[in-house]
């Protein structure tokens, strides 16, 4: 999901930080702070507190991140830029990431970028004129038996083709419900960060979390009498 190393960008120009929208963040990032035994480890989630507060990781959100982890800027910089789930331009309110890795290419994953591309009139790391979807071309999503798969907002489609795929952005842009092949139903990129920030949703228990294809090593595993040793050194089917 996180992948790293892309091109380097601009960090967007962004409507300044209210002190109302500052204290929020603040209160919420005492909150992160709290899970860990030294606060500089709370950068990763409060980055995603940025972007579930104002799109993207803007420059006030750096700056604020630094000021309350006493990191400098160049630090909390230099995770941003580093890992491609942190944005530095605003993003849709459904960010679709088509998987183009050696197994989802060969299985039509470059062809469902395409089709996407032409579809949507946007090129790679674009977002549409509605601000509805941005399109990312994405690396391995660690769902290789269910190739080729794009995401929404991090959760799986599976086995796409081009025609599904035209099919979900554009009943994702119409405003319909879409649930994920293995997953919850689809919310705003922004409140799947501030769920990647810590903060529950209630949807944990949503929809399936594995299919036949993921779970079928275990079934074969199992009917040939294969042991499991757990961590407690206790054997299990």
């Amino acid at each position: 999901m996180s992948g790293t190393s892309r091109d380097a960008q601009p960090t967007a120009p962004a409507e300044p930080m209210s002190a109302a929208l500052r204290d929020k963040l603040v209160a919420d990032a005492a909150t992160i702070m709290a899970r860990y035994p030294r606060k500089r480890s709370a950068l990763l989630p409060m980055l995603h507190l940025v972007q579930a507060e104002q799109g993207f990781v803007t420059a006030e959100g750096i700056a604020l991140c630094a000021e309350l982890l006493e990191l400098s800027t160049a630090e909390v910089s230099a995770v941003v830029t580093f890992y491609t789930m942190y944005k530095r331009r605003p993003v849709g309110r459904y960010h679709v990431g088509v998987c183009t890795n050696t197994l989802c290419a060969v299985m039509g994953g470059d062809a469902i970028f395409g089709r996407l591309c032409e579809h949507l009139g946007i090129g790679n790391d674009e977002t549409t004129d509605d601000g509805a979807i941005t399109l990312e071309r994405v690396e391995c999503n660690a769902a290789c038996d269910y190739a080729p798969v794009l995401m929404v907002n991090w959760e799986f489609f599976d086995n796409q083709t081009p025609a599904s795929a035209t099919d979900l952005v554009d009943r994702l842009r119409a405003g319909a419900q879409v649930t994920a092949t293995r997953g919850a139903r689809v919310a705003s990129f922004t409140e799947i960060e501030r769920l990647l920030a810590g903060f529950d949703d209630g949807r944990a228990d949503e929809g399936p979390s594995a299919g036949p294809a993921t779970l079928r090593g275990v079934e074969a595993a199992s009917k040939t009498g294969w042991r499991l040793e757990t961590s407690s050194g206790e054997e299990s089917r």
